[in-house]
Protein backbone atom coordinates (compact mmCIF):
# COMPACT_ATOMS: atom_id res chain seq x y z
CA UNK A 1 0.00 0.00 0.00
CA UNK A 2 1.37 3.37 -0.99
CA UNK A 3 1.66 5.99 2.17
CA UNK A 4 2.03 9.59 1.91
CA UNK A 5 4.16 11.07 4.30
CA UNK A 6 4.74 14.71 5.07
CA UNK A 7 8.23 15.75 5.27
CA UNK A 8 8.77 18.23 7.54
CA UNK A 9 12.17 19.69 6.48
CA UNK A 10 11.92 23.04 9.57
CA UNK A 11 15.38 24.12 9.75
CA UNK A 12 15.95 25.03 6.21
CA UNK A 13 12.04 27.14 6.24
CA UNK A 14 13.25 31.00 6.19
CA UNK A 15 11.63 33.69 8.54
CA UNK A 16 10.33 34.79 4.65
CA UNK A 17 8.50 31.65 4.21
CA UNK A 18 9.18 31.60 0.61
CA UNK A 19 11.35 28.81 0.71
CA UNK A 20 9.39 26.06 -0.63
CA UNK A 21 8.06 28.32 -3.41
CA UNK A 22 11.41 29.13 -4.44
CA UNK A 23 12.63 25.47 -4.58
CA UNK A 24 9.83 24.52 -6.89
CA UNK A 25 10.64 27.00 -9.55
CA UNK A 26 13.87 24.72 -9.73
CA UNK A 27 13.61 22.21 -12.47
CA UNK A 28 16.16 20.04 -11.98
CA UNK A 29 15.07 19.10 -8.14
CA UNK A 30 12.37 17.09 -7.26
CA UNK A 31 9.74 17.75 -4.80
CA UNK A 32 8.58 15.45 -2.73
CA UNK A 33 5.50 16.17 -0.44
CA UNK A 34 4.34 13.24 2.15
CA UNK A 35 2.58 12.54 4.88
CA UNK A 36 3.31 10.83 8.35
CA UNK A 37 0.62 11.28 10.48
CA UNK A 38 -1.63 14.26 11.48
CA UNK A 39 -2.05 14.24 15.22
CA UNK A 40 -5.00 16.80 16.54
CA UNK A 41 -5.40 17.72 19.95
CA UNK A 42 -9.55 18.54 20.67
CA UNK A 43 -11.08 20.05 23.43
CA UNK A 44 -15.23 19.23 23.84
CA UNK A 45 -17.28 21.74 25.97
CA UNK A 46 -20.75 22.36 26.70
CA UNK A 47 -22.63 25.99 27.08
CA UNK A 48 -21.00 26.46 30.29
CA UNK A 49 -17.40 25.93 29.13
CA UNK A 50 -17.29 22.77 31.25
CA UNK A 51 -15.05 19.86 29.61
CA UNK A 52 -17.41 16.76 28.03
CA UNK A 53 -15.38 13.51 28.95
CA UNK A 54 -15.79 9.96 28.26
CA UNK A 55 -16.16 10.25 24.50
CA UNK A 56 -14.80 7.65 22.15
CA UNK A 57 -13.10 7.17 18.80
CA UNK A 58 -16.77 6.13 17.17
CA UNK A 59 -17.88 9.89 18.59
CA UNK A 60 -15.38 12.13 16.12
CA UNK A 61 -15.93 12.52 12.51
CA UNK A 62 -12.89 13.70 10.97
CA UNK A 63 -12.39 15.46 7.38
CA UNK A 64 -9.63 16.67 5.52
CA UNK A 65 -10.71 18.61 2.53
CA UNK A 66 -13.80 17.40 2.98
CA UNK A 67 -12.64 13.69 2.65
CA UNK A 68 -13.52 11.36 5.16
CA UNK A 69 -10.64 9.89 7.41
CA UNK A 70 -10.12 6.88 9.70
CA UNK A 71 -8.58 7.30 12.91
CA UNK A 72 -5.33 5.82 13.87
CA UNK A 73 -4.76 6.66 17.35
CA UNK A 74 -6.93 7.82 20.24
CA UNK A 75 -6.10 9.39 23.64
CA UNK A 76 -8.34 10.87 26.18
CA UNK A 77 -6.85 13.10 28.63
CA UNK A 78 -3.72 11.79 30.38
CA UNK A 79 -5.30 8.41 29.63
CA UNK A 80 -3.23 5.92 27.54
CA UNK A 81 -3.15 6.13 23.61
CA UNK A 82 -5.00 3.53 22.22
CA UNK A 83 -4.80 2.25 18.43
CA UNK A 84 -8.18 1.97 16.46
CA UNK A 85 -8.86 -0.54 14.24
CA UNK A 86 -11.90 -0.11 11.45
CA UNK A 87 -13.53 -3.29 11.48
CA UNK A 88 -16.59 -1.70 9.15
CA UNK A 89 -17.23 -2.86 5.81
CA UNK A 90 -19.34 0.04 5.02
CA UNK A 91 -17.32 3.24 5.58
CA UNK A 92 -18.49 3.91 8.67
CA UNK A 93 -17.45 4.53 12.03
CA UNK A 94 -16.73 0.57 13.37
CA UNK A 95 -13.63 -0.19 15.29
CA UNK A 96 -11.97 -1.88 17.99
CA UNK A 97 -9.61 0.04 20.52
CA UNK A 98 -6.61 -1.90 21.93
CA UNK A 99 -4.12 -0.11 23.85
CA UNK A 100 -0.70 0.89 21.84
CA UNK A 101 2.54 -1.10 22.92
CA UNK A 102 5.64 1.27 24.87
CA UNK A 103 7.53 0.52 21.80
CA UNK A 104 7.50 -0.93 18.05
CA UNK A 105 9.20 -4.24 17.94
CA UNK A 106 9.57 -3.99 14.15
CA UNK A 107 11.24 -0.50 13.99
CA UNK A 108 12.53 0.28 17.71
CA UNK A 109 11.03 3.33 17.55
CA UNK A 110 8.63 4.83 20.83
CA UNK A 111 5.11 4.05 19.73
CA UNK A 112 3.74 5.70 23.36
CA UNK A 113 2.59 9.15 22.42
CA UNK A 114 0.29 9.77 25.97
CA UNK A 115 1.26 12.71 27.84
CA UNK A 116 1.95 16.24 26.58
CA UNK A 117 5.50 17.63 25.77
CA UNK A 118 5.26 21.33 27.14
CA UNK A 119 7.27 24.58 26.10
CA UNK A 120 7.29 27.17 28.88
CA UNK A 121 8.47 30.39 26.57
CA UNK A 122 9.24 33.53 29.36
CA UNK A 123 9.45 36.89 28.28
CA UNK A 124 12.61 37.87 30.14
CA UNK A 125 12.63 41.59 27.78
CA UNK A 126 12.89 44.92 29.16
CA UNK A 127 8.62 44.78 29.51
CA UNK A 128 9.35 42.32 32.81
CA UNK A 129 11.35 44.60 35.06
CA UNK A 130 8.23 45.40 36.92
CA UNK A 131 7.01 42.39 38.27
CA UNK A 132 9.71 40.04 37.66
CA UNK A 133 9.71 37.65 40.28
CA UNK A 134 5.89 37.46 40.72
CA UNK A 135 6.10 35.82 37.01
CA UNK A 136 8.60 33.61 38.42
CA UNK A 137 6.57 32.63 40.98
CA UNK A 138 3.54 31.87 38.81
CA UNK A 139 5.27 30.10 36.14
CA UNK A 140 7.00 27.90 38.86
CA UNK A 141 3.29 27.11 40.69
CA UNK A 142 2.61 25.99 37.34
CA UNK A 143 5.51 23.30 36.50
CA UNK A 144 4.88 22.26 40.14
CA UNK A 145 0.77 21.66 39.43
CA UNK A 146 1.57 19.68 35.64
CA UNK A 147 0.27 16.25 35.78
CA UNK A 148 0.24 13.76 33.04
CA UNK A 149 2.93 15.69 31.37
CA UNK A 150 5.68 13.76 29.97
CA UNK A 151 8.00 16.48 29.53
CA UNK A 152 9.21 20.51 30.29
CA UNK A 153 11.62 22.64 28.87
CA UNK A 154 11.81 26.14 29.79
CA UNK A 155 12.87 29.01 27.48
CA UNK A 156 13.38 32.42 27.69
CA UNK A 157 13.12 35.37 24.89
CA UNK A 158 14.31 38.99 24.63
CA UNK A 159 16.22 39.83 21.48
CA UNK A 160 17.52 36.25 21.33
CA UNK A 161 16.14 33.01 22.51
CA UNK A 162 17.45 31.35 25.12
CA UNK A 163 17.00 27.62 25.96
CA UNK A 164 17.57 27.90 29.79
CA UNK A 165 15.75 24.08 30.27
CA UNK A 166 15.65 21.38 27.20
CA UNK A 167 13.39 19.40 27.44
CA UNK A 168 13.60 17.20 30.34
CA UNK A 169 10.90 15.06 32.85
CA UNK A 170 13.09 16.63 35.72
CA UNK A 171 10.58 19.41 37.08
CA UNK A 172 13.39 20.07 39.61
CA UNK A 173 15.96 21.06 37.09
CA UNK A 174 13.11 23.59 35.00
CA UNK A 175 12.17 24.85 38.46
CA UNK A 176 16.07 25.76 39.34
CA UNK A 177 16.15 27.18 35.35
CA UNK A 178 13.00 29.70 36.16
CA UNK A 179 14.87 31.12 39.36
CA UNK A 180 17.97 32.31 37.30
CA UNK A 181 16.54 34.12 34.72
CA UNK A 182 16.70 37.53 33.72
CA UNK A 183 15.32 40.47 32.56
CA UNK A 184 16.88 43.05 29.98
CA UNK A 185 16.90 44.21 25.82
CA UNK A 186 13.94 44.47 23.74
CA UNK A 187 10.99 41.69 22.43
CA UNK A 188 11.20 39.50 19.99
CA UNK A 189 8.47 37.27 20.37
CA UNK A 190 8.14 35.78 17.39
CA UNK A 191 10.99 35.31 16.55
CA UNK A 192 11.43 33.21 19.72
CA UNK A 193 8.11 31.59 19.28
CA UNK A 194 9.31 30.26 15.59
CA UNK A 195 12.39 28.65 16.89
CA UNK A 196 10.29 27.08 20.02
CA UNK A 197 7.59 25.69 17.16
CA UNK A 198 10.69 24.50 15.45
CA UNK A 199 11.68 22.33 18.40
CA UNK A 200 8.53 21.16 19.24
CA UNK A 201 7.94 19.86 15.78
CA UNK A 202 10.02 16.98 15.70
CA UNK A 203 8.47 15.30 18.58
CA UNK A 204 5.18 12.88 17.85
CA UNK A 205 2.06 13.41 20.37
CA UNK A 206 0.69 16.02 22.14
CA UNK A 207 3.20 18.83 21.95
CA UNK A 208 2.06 22.50 23.78
CA UNK A 209 3.65 26.32 24.08
CA UNK A 210 3.04 27.99 26.84
CA UNK A 211 3.86 31.48 26.62
CA UNK A 212 3.97 34.56 29.15
CA UNK A 213 4.07 37.95 27.81
CA UNK A 214 4.28 41.30 29.55
CA UNK A 215 4.62 43.65 26.54
CA UNK A 216 4.18 43.66 22.49
CA UNK A 217 6.92 42.79 20.08
CA UNK A 218 9.31 45.44 19.20
CA UNK A 219 11.91 42.99 17.73
CA UNK A 220 11.37 40.24 15.52
CA UNK A 221 11.90 39.95 12.04
CA UNK A 222 9.29 37.19 11.40
CA UNK A 223 5.73 37.57 11.08
CA UNK A 224 3.13 36.22 13.43
CA UNK A 225 1.37 34.93 10.93
CA UNK A 226 4.28 32.55 10.12
CA UNK A 227 4.32 31.62 13.47
CA UNK A 228 1.03 30.10 13.56
CA UNK A 229 1.00 28.41 10.28
CA UNK A 230 3.81 26.70 11.13
CA UNK A 231 2.65 25.59 14.96
CA UNK A 232 -0.69 24.90 12.57
CA UNK A 233 0.85 22.64 10.30
CA UNK A 234 3.29 20.84 12.55
CA UNK A 235 0.11 20.25 15.39
CA UNK A 236 1.52 22.35 18.07
CA UNK A 237 -0.90 23.77 20.53
CA UNK A 238 0.19 27.94 21.65
CA UNK A 239 -1.11 29.34 24.49
CA UNK A 240 -0.49 32.71 25.11
CA UNK A 241 -0.88 33.95 28.42
CA UNK A 242 -0.50 38.35 28.46
CA UNK A 243 -0.49 41.01 31.77
CA UNK A 244 -2.26 44.52 30.95
CA UNK A 245 0.43 45.66 29.60
CA UNK A 246 0.33 43.86 26.46
CA UNK A 247 -2.70 43.99 26.61
CA UNK A 248 -2.98 47.70 26.59
CA UNK A 249 -1.82 47.51 22.61
CA UNK A 250 -4.68 46.59 20.79
CA UNK A 251 -2.29 44.98 18.17
CA UNK A 252 -0.87 42.65 20.48
CA UNK A 253 -4.14 41.94 22.10
CA UNK A 254 -5.51 40.75 18.36
CA UNK A 255 -2.26 38.71 17.11
CA UNK A 256 -2.28 36.79 20.62
CA UNK A 257 -6.08 35.87 20.39
CA UNK A 258 -5.87 34.68 16.67
CA UNK A 259 -2.87 32.86 17.34
CA UNK A 260 -3.60 31.12 19.99
CA UNK A 261 -7.17 30.35 17.95
CA UNK A 262 -5.45 29.26 15.03
CA UNK A 263 -3.52 26.08 16.75
CA UNK A 264 -6.05 25.31 19.07
CA UNK A 265 -5.03 26.86 21.88
CA UNK A 266 -6.44 29.92 24.20
CA UNK A 267 -5.25 33.26 25.15
CA UNK A 268 -5.16 34.93 28.37
CA UNK A 269 -4.87 39.00 29.81
CA UNK A 270 -4.17 38.74 33.38
CA UNK A 271 -5.50 41.76 34.76
CA UNK A 272 -3.34 41.85 37.82
CA UNK A 273 -0.32 39.52 38.77
CA UNK A 274 -2.36 37.55 41.09
CA UNK A 275 -4.81 36.43 37.64
CA UNK A 276 -2.01 35.07 36.19
CA UNK A 277 -1.93 31.87 38.39
CA UNK A 278 -5.64 31.15 37.32
CA UNK A 279 -4.75 31.42 33.72
CA UNK A 280 -1.42 29.06 34.12
CA UNK A 281 -4.49 26.43 35.99
CA UNK A 282 -7.01 27.19 33.46
CA UNK A 283 -4.10 25.87 30.55
CA UNK A 284 -3.38 23.03 32.96
CA UNK A 285 -6.88 21.87 32.88
CA UNK A 286 -6.90 22.14 29.11
CA UNK A 287 -3.84 20.20 28.96
CA UNK A 288 -5.59 17.25 31.07
CA UNK A 289 -9.28 17.20 28.95
CA UNK A 290 -7.57 16.99 25.44
CA UNK A 291 -8.96 14.20 23.45
CA UNK A 292 -5.84 13.68 20.85
CA UNK A 293 -6.92 11.82 17.59
CA UNK A 294 -4.66 11.08 15.13
CA UNK A 295 -5.21 9.66 11.37
CA UNK A 296 -3.40 9.09 7.81
CA UNK A 297 -4.62 10.98 5.54
CA UNK A 298 -6.53 9.26 2.73
CA UNK A 299 -5.15 10.18 -0.88
CA UNK A 300 -5.26 13.82 -2.00
CA UNK A 301 -3.99 15.42 -4.52
CA UNK A 302 -4.11 19.22 -2.46
CA UNK A 303 -0.65 20.32 -2.43
CA UNK A 304 -1.19 23.32 -0.15
CA UNK A 305 -3.31 24.04 2.66
CA UNK A 306 -5.73 21.35 3.92
CA UNK A 307 -8.44 22.13 5.68
CA UNK A 308 -9.42 19.99 8.49
CA UNK A 309 -12.91 19.64 10.12
CA UNK A 310 -13.79 18.07 13.19
CA UNK A 311 -17.44 16.95 14.30
CA UNK A 312 -19.17 14.97 16.72
CA UNK A 313 -21.34 12.07 15.63
CA UNK A 314 -24.86 11.74 17.43
CA UNK A 315 -27.61 13.92 17.80
CA UNK A 316 -26.74 13.93 22.06
CA UNK A 317 -23.55 15.17 20.95
CA UNK A 318 -24.46 17.97 18.89
CA UNK A 319 -25.17 20.88 21.04
CA UNK A 320 -20.95 20.43 22.67
CA UNK A 321 -18.68 22.72 21.09
CA UNK A 322 -15.19 22.24 19.44
CA UNK A 323 -11.88 23.45 19.89
CA UNK A 324 -8.68 22.51 17.78
CA UNK A 325 -6.78 23.84 14.84
CA UNK A 326 -8.41 24.27 11.23
CA UNK A 327 -5.69 22.69 8.84
CA UNK A 328 -2.40 22.42 8.15
CA UNK A 329 -0.10 23.20 4.92
CA UNK A 330 2.21 20.63 3.44
CA UNK A 331 5.72 21.52 3.96
CA UNK A 332 7.51 20.76 0.92
CA UNK A 333 11.41 20.09 0.42
CA UNK A 334 13.78 19.68 -2.83
CA UNK A 335 15.83 16.26 -4.04
CA UNK A 336 18.21 16.96 -6.72
CA UNK A 337 17.76 12.75 -6.87
CA UNK A 338 15.20 10.35 -6.26
CA UNK A 339 14.92 9.07 -2.16
CA UNK A 340 15.35 4.75 -2.25
CA UNK A 341 12.55 2.74 -2.33
CA UNK A 342 13.54 1.60 1.75
CA UNK A 343 13.03 5.44 2.89
CA UNK A 344 12.68 5.45 6.44
CA UNK A 345 9.32 8.52 6.93
CA UNK A 346 10.27 11.24 9.02
CA UNK A 347 8.14 11.22 12.36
Amino acid sequence: MKKYFLLLCLLAIPFSGGGAGAAAQDDASRIRVSVVLVQLNVAVTDNKGNYVSGLGPEDFMITEDKITEKTATFEEGNGPTRRVIDVGSDGKSSAQVFDMPSADSATGGTAQFAGANVFILFDTSNYMYRGFVFAQDAIADFIRSLEGVSKLALYSYSRDLSKVTTLTPDRSQVLRGVRNTVAGDDAALYNGLLLTVKDAAQLTGRKAIVVFSNGPDNASLVPPEDVAELAQSTGTIIYMISTQQAESEPVSTAVFERMSKATGGKAYFAKDWQDEKQAFASIRDDLAHLYAISYYPAPNPNRGWRAISVKLVGKNLQKYHIRTRAGYRLLQTTQATPPPESETALK
